[in-house]
């Protein structure tokens, strides 16, 4: 059953990363194809780290500092994104 349920969420993070994909062919904005972008690769990896857990629950301390890391990671490269669109507005 864990391994069902592992194989799942790691589909399911493969499916993410995948979906976060198909908005770079639209005509919206560069931000808008950025944050989903973010958001998806985001979801993804961490649905397959959450089965990562799953299958090798030893290694826990490395996941959870994966989870931790890539939590921090997306959300200050977020900040970062939209600081330079703004500020290269108010200068362009």
């Amino acid at each position: 059953m864990i391994d069902i349920l592992s194989y799942g969420l790691m589909g399911l993070g493969v499916f993410f990363w995948f979906w976060g994909t198909f908005p770079l062919l639209g005509n919206r904005s560069v931000l808008f194809k950025l944050h989903t972008l973010s958001v998806s690769d985001t979801l993804g990896s961490i649905n397959i780290l959450v089965g990562l857990l799953l299958r090798i629950p030893e290694q826990w301390p490395l996941i959870l500092l994966a989870l931790i890391t890539l939590a921090i990671w997306n959300t200050v490269l977020g900040y970062v994104l939209a600081y330079c669109s703004s500020h290269e507005k108010r200068n362009g």
